[in-house]
């Protein structure tokens, strides 16, 4: 591999003439210019420099050597420059991960905000479940994605870095005309009568049903498996029974339900922030996920 700093000094001595003013462009000793270029010579296997009464002139190797090295001075200084928009975040790209719910509540408040501040950032979001979110972190095909997480079933950090975003509360949706839709609060040992509305059986609100309904004393009743949040809440309205969902899968609320909270009753998720451990992160990333902890925090202090 040869050496660019060599290559730009026998460039300066064709360009400039001699060796002296080489030397006193880069501020070096004229030895010590002669000294990588004699290295140089070295490396290549043949003279690039003849002394003559008018100076140093390059010989055929050094004349293509020269004009090679031109074209690849112009390309580093192209690439610096390069570098220093993505730094500058007046270019580049970011590809991240979400899951559904996030998707379609918090996340696009997230990116109209990011996309106004950094609009010449090209930004791609892959939205799937979980455990797809996990693989696409680990072979690369996202640099960052947002994740949950339970009390009883932690990510370890060790997997991951992880930065938490919000507390995700769970809430219970009842039909609007239910005993329980005028109230602003309620807990979980309220509900021991009630019939429910859950997703699939390998869903983590299934999970949290079974904990919150335990903790209360009562075994759930299930009167339908939904295949998504619209589907339960679909069925809530017509009275089919009640559910319990992660406030933002509720956002977008169906107009026949309530939204109640359960208070301290019902454990929340924790929203967090993953990218891997032994990757460089791009300006574009960092920036993101400012913005993304920014309209976070207002949000959570909004909702209090």
């Amino acid at each position: 591999m040869l050496n660019v700093r060599r290559l730009e000094l026998l460039l300066d001595v064709v360009e400039l003439g001699s060796i002296t003013a080489a030397a006193e462009k880069h501020v070096y000793s004229p030895s010590g210019v002669s000294q990588q270029l004699r290295r140089l010579e070295a490396e290549i296997g043949q003279p690039l420099l003849q002394r003559q009464t008018r100076g140093m002139v390059p010989t055929d190797a050094g004349h293509v050597l020269a004009s090679h090295t031109r074209r690849i001075l112009r390309q580093m200084a192209a690439a610096e420059a390069d570098l220093a928009e993505i730094a500058g975040l007046n270019r580049g790209s970011l590809t991240m991960g979400t899951f559904p719910t996030l998707g379609g509540s918090f996340l696009p408040v997230v990116i109209s905000r990011f996309k106004k501040e950094y609009p010449a950032i090209e930004l791609h979001v892959r939205s799937s479940r979980f455990e797809d979110l996990i693989e696409m972190l680990e072979n690369g095909q996202v640099g960052m994605s947002l994740l949950w997480d339970y009390e009883w079933n932690r990510m370890n950090p060790e997997d991951f870095a992880l930065t938490a975003v919000f507390e995700d509360a769970t809430a219970l949706i009842v039909g609007k005309d239910h005993r329980l839709a005028r109230r602003k609060q309620v807990a979980m040992a309220d509900l021991a009568d009630e019939e429910w509305i859950v997703r699939g059986q390998e869903h983590p609100v299934v999970e949290v049903l079974q904990r919150s309904a335990s903790a209360a004393g009562f075994t759930p009743r299930i009167a339908f498996h939904a295949n998504d949040y619209q589907e339960a809440q679909a069925m809530v309205s017509v009275g089919l029974g009640i559910a319990l969902a992660p406030r933002t899968a509720v956002v977008n609320k169906h107009p026949g339900v309530s939204i109640v909270s359960l208070g301290s009753s019902a454990p929340s998720r924790r929203v967090l922030l993953a990218h891997r451990h032994d990757r460089v992160r791009a300006a574009a990333e960092i920036a993101f996920q400012t913005t993304l902890l920014e309209v976070a925090k207002h949000s959570t202090a909004d909702s209090r």
